[in-house]
């Protein structure tokens, strides 16, 4: 038996751009005469729809678009995801077609409803179809994503009851850095203890925070890995399952292997430029510090949507150094991006001139450092109205956690790139992209951080060193660990306290965020949701 695994990029609600996909993956799966071509979980209306699954016209709209791709699969079986209505029920379902016919539908039996999935808000939970079907005298079983992650699953026991030859898998299983392993342990486990087959097909392309890699799998009944997809890339893989003796076999493809910080740096670049090119922006504006914050997000963006495309601009302050505006107009040239020079001072000079009655006397403090960062942001922003430039942020996953960022100013911007990314990470990922040749200059990565708002500042003066920082914000924020667990790991007390003291109360900064890319297990946002009025405060044993 040939199957194919159409791993293909949606696009949440568009359904005529989602159907042409998939008739023309089934066309490409019938050519290379393929048995069976499945396609990924929710596959017409891409994932998640989240509340459009609440409008009744989109439901129905979505039954119409599944029966043009019914009209167009002759000569071949499609497993094609699609949301299912059965009166005012709603079912995360598999499509099974037979040669232009509608043979069956598959609902999904195991709902996600933690971390970024909200699934039971939408669909009920599977019970009224089967999910064996027959083809070429070979028994198959339908799964969808979470079927295969839960032990003793419905999917599960069917497979073992019926002796299933093959299982097929369509799931839409967003990134985050090591994923790729977690999948791997959970479909060995379940192909060994069904004694199955499992092909296993994933999704591609971001979609507003999240972003899915691919990298779909074909599974032994011995559990072992046979084949797998492209990552971060659409992919048809072919495979034979005991062909017989025929002389067009299919050799078992293996997508190469991606390091670490290979795999972050092409989910930043694949979020970044599908959350451009999904919502219509061509063109990307960045303030170029001379940081390197700023530094790796030009990069990010050159990568994802070509150096015509980026727009780089240094806004130099009378506390901007020498070196940093160097550095900024050398990462521009190295980029070969447009470069713009606004100064700030002369609006800062006036903007402290008609504040001056109403702050009074008195040394300025943050409210003038805050301006500053205001500043940048309007500059950016109305470079953005005029042109239509989408605006990416630069602040990183550790600045975000702590507050160490100005709402309406650093902030100010459609699309948060290293949202997600700790700042220890954003200098791996910094030296990662100058492993060939010196993009980010030396001395960007060399240089102590710093906000350059006020003379000789660095980070470092109001928090603690990254190094520390960011472990401790692992623990607090990833891994939900305690103030006192944190402490007993060895953490310095007083750091702990005062570290979850400011993650706590920079909530409502957060909240106003852009949305930016996943890349860590839980990130601000959809995964990690608190109350902004919250008078919760940990017990910190003596």
């Amino acid at each position: 038996m040939r199957i194919a695994l159409a791993q293909i990029n949606t696009t949440v609600g568009d359904l005529e751009g989602n159907v042409a996909k998939i008739i023309e993956n089934i066309d490409r799966a019938r050519e290379a005469n393929a048995d069976i071509v499945t396609f990924p979980e929710l596959a017409i209306s891409g994932y998640p729809p989240e509340d459009l699954l609440l409008k009744s016209g989109f439901l129905m709209d979505t039954r119409i678009a599944l029966e043009k791709v019914i009209c167009k699969c002759q000569n071949i079986v499609a497993v094609v995801g699609f949301a299912d209505t059965i009166k005012k029920d709603v079912y995360n379902a598999a499509a099974v077609i037979d040669d232009g016919k509608l043979v069956g539908i598959y609902h999904k039996a195991e709902l996600p409803n933690y971390g970024v999935f909200d699934e039971k808000r939408y669909f009920r939970t599977g019970s009224e179809c089967s999910s064996l079907f027959e083809i070429n005298g070979v028994l198959l079983t339908l799964s969808i994503c979470e079927d295969v992650w839960i032990e003793g699953s419905a999917a599960e026991l069917c497979a073992i009851s019926n002796k299933a030859k093959i299982v097929l898998n369509i799931s839409a299983s967003p990134f985050h850095a090591g994923k790729l392993n977690e999948r791997r342990e959970i479909l060995t486990s379940f192909a060994r203890r069904t004694k199955a087959y499992i092909c296993y097909n994933n999704l591609i392309g971001g979609q507003d925070e999240l972003v899915f890699d691919g990298g779909s799998l074909v599974v032994t009944p011995q559990g072992e890995v046979v084949a797998s997809a492209k990552r971060f890339e659409e992919d048809l893989l072919l495979v034979d399952i005991e062909p017989g003796d025929n002389d067009d076999k299919i050799p078992m493809t293996k997508a190469p292997e991606l390091g670490r910080l290979e795999e972050i740096y092409k989910a930043l670049v694949l979020g970044t430029r599908d959350y451009m090119g999904k919502n219509g922006f061509k063109k990307a504006v960045i303030g170029l510090s001379g940081g390197i914050d700023s530094s790796l997000t030009a990069v990010i963006a050159v990568d994802a949507l070509g150096a015509e495309n980026v727009i780089g601009v240094t806004m130099p302050s009378q506390y901007t150094s020498t070196e940093t505006r160097s550095d900024a107009e050398i990462l521009a040239k190295n980029l070969n991006i447009k470069f713009l020079n606004i100064p700030i001072k002369p609006v800062f000079t006036a903007y402290a001139e008609i504040l001056h009655e109403a702050f009074g006397e008195g040394k300025p403090g943050i409210e003038m450092e805050n301006l500053q960062a205001r500043i940048r942001g309007n500059i950016l922003m109305a470079l953005s109205n005029k042109f239509g430039w989408l605006v990416l942020t630069t602040g990183n996953k550790s600045e975000m956690a702590v507050g160490y960022c100005t709402l309406y100013g650093d902030m100010a911007g459609g699309f948060a790139v290293i949202k997600d990314v700790p700042k220890v990470l954003v200098y791996e990922l910094s030296e990662y992209v100058n492993k060939d040749r010196e993009i980010i200059p030396a001395s960007v990565i060399e240089r102590p951080p710093t906000a350059e708002l006020r003379p000789n500042q660095k980070d470092e003066d109001s928090l603690p060193p990254y190094a520390i920082l960011d472990p401790i914000l692992q623990a607090y924020v990833e891994e939900d660990k305690s103030p006192d667990r944190i402490i007993a790991n060895g953490f310095n007390a007083k750091t702990v306290k005062e570290i979850a003291r400011m993650v706590d109360r920079s909530e409502y900064k957060r909240r106003q965020a852009p949305p930016g890319v996943k890349i860590t297990p839980k990130a601000f946002g959809r995964d990690r949701r608190l109350p902004i009025t919250n008078r919760y405060s940990p017990i910190i044993l003596p």
